[in-house]
């Protein structure tokens, strides 16, 4: 039985390790959080992710799945062990790489005392040469081995949406293989494919560097969408009848463009595409290539929440002292995480003017709670948010939003005033019944 172990137990690891163990791997869970480790092993999951909470009570009831905080155990009663902690970014824009090489020291220590072959697969988002040059030379000096002998490491970057993760992991694109040597990819090639069997998606084997070049330029690309779409909306929304969701229909269809990341709103948010862009341009600077586009991409996202601001402006006026309704604080649906979210800026927006701001989000209210505090009043629904309120932003296109009915705000709000967000509501209709705005939708004439 293969037997794989996972250091960092946050999204991209808790969820990796739930896939492996309901694929039948012996997988044995690493993390410095004794009370994260502790609501694992007793079934719970620590973080909101759709369909976690199911494979965790199974491979964790099967013993498929066991946590630790014993590093010399994980490594000794396993043939592989993945790396997937964080690397959150600095103010400058650079990786702060303190956990990866905390994981790194740690696995090399154990490695001493280890005969058999073991490799090590860094999943953590790095910049190019951080596996060659840092975290191996780590495990080198920690081990008193040399890589490609006793072991081995690759780079095997993730492309997981928070929210999707689990469908991510089980159907993914493709797979990357940055490989030190051709024996240390052969053995992650055959890991996986074990685990998809014939459903073994493309696999595409490299050298470290281009791997990890590839998961930023990968999500730099993603950004680029976002703030492109968001450029052509703001234009819509200052042409009478233009409505950008068309705009981003038709040239979806064209396949050198495709239809993914062209949906208009406040901007990206959450724990990836930010720092990563910002990492990025920060790497190409120390290139010597001046991020020119990279910075555009970030600023357009950067501005994007005073678009709505302006909207607000525009449909009520002053804004001091209105009440103002908040839908969605996590930065996307069928997650909490508000890391980075984009209600962040809209909340703060509105209170610089002076407003007084009620929020609700259906998971993610205890994570903006600890942001936010008492700045704002906190709802416990929908309806109770939108009550009595002057104005309401749809910020997060969650599902139970979709559903309210214009009704439902004429019924409620003191003055109903609605700017949709994340375009979840047909202008046609809500625009004939109350005050509405989109972003990327002109101010509609009469033809």
């Amino acid at each position: 039985m293969k037997r794989i172990s996972i250091f960092g137990l946050g999204y991209v690891g808790l969820c990796t390790a739930a896939c492996f163990a309901h694929k039948g791997f012996k997988v044995i869970g690493v993390d410095v959080d004794s009370e994260r480790i502790k609501m694992i092993n007793e079934r719970k999951a620590p973080i909101c992710e759709s369909g976690l909470n199911e494979l965790l009570k199974t491979s964790v009831e099967s013993q498929m799945l066991h946590c630790t905080e014993d590093c010399n155990y994980a490594v000794k009663n396993s043939n592989v062990s993945f790396i997937t902690v964080g690397t959150p970014y600095q103010r400058n824009g650079n990786v702060n790489l303190k956990y990866v090489q905390s994981v790194a020291n740690d696995i090399g220590k154990t490695l001493r005392k280890k005969q058999k072959h073991h490799l090590i697969v860094l999943k953590s988002t790095v910049l190019p040469g951080t596996t060659e040059n840092i975290i191996k030379p780590i495990i080198e000096k920690r081990s008193g081995k040399k890589c490609g002998l006793t072991f081995d490491i690759c780079y095997n970057p993730e492309f997981l949406r928070e929210g999707s993760a689990i469908e991510d992991i089980l159907n993914p694109d493709r797979i990357i293989i940055g490989e030190f040597t051709r024996k240390s990819g052969d053995i992650l090639e055959r890991l996986y494919c074990e685990f998809y069997g014939q459903k073994t998606p493309p696999v595409i084997r490299t050298k470290p560097s281009t791997a990890e070049l590839i998961k930023y330029a990968n999500n730099a690309f993603l950004a680029t969408k976002v703030s492109f779409i968001n450029t052509i909306a703001n234009m819509c929304q200052a042409i009478p009848n233009a409505d950008v969701t068309i705009v981003a229909k038709a040239i979806g269809f064209d396949k050198r463009i495709g239809p993914l990341s062209l949906n208009a709103g406040l901007g990206y948010g959450g724990s990836c595409l930010p720092k990563d862009v910002k990492a990025l341009a920060s790497f190409s600077k120390r290139l010597g290539i001046k991020p020119l586009f990279l910075k555009t991409v970030e600023e357009v996202n950067n501005l994007q929440p005073h678009t709505l601001l302006k909207l607000a402006e525009m449909l009520v006026g002053d804004i001091r002292g209105r009440r103002v309704a908040i839908l969605g604080l996590a930065f996307k649906p069928n997650t909490d995480d508000v890391r980075d979210a984009v209600s962040m800026k809209v909340v703060n927006g509105f209170l610089d003017k002076k407003a007084e701001v009620i929020v609700y989000d259906p998971m993610a209210m205890r994570n903006a709670g600890k942001i936010l505090k008492n700045k704002v009043e906190y709802a416990s629904s929908a309806i109770e948010c939108v009550d009595d309120a002057e104005c309401c932003v749809v910020v997060t296109e969650w599902p139970e939003f979709k559903t309210l009915r214009c009704e439902d705000f004429i019924g409620h709000m003191r003055t109903p005033t609605v700017i949709d967000g994340r375009r979840i509501y047909n202008p046609e209709e809500f625009g004939r019944k109350l005050k509405f705005a989109a972003i990327g939708l002109g101010r509609r004439t009469n033809d």
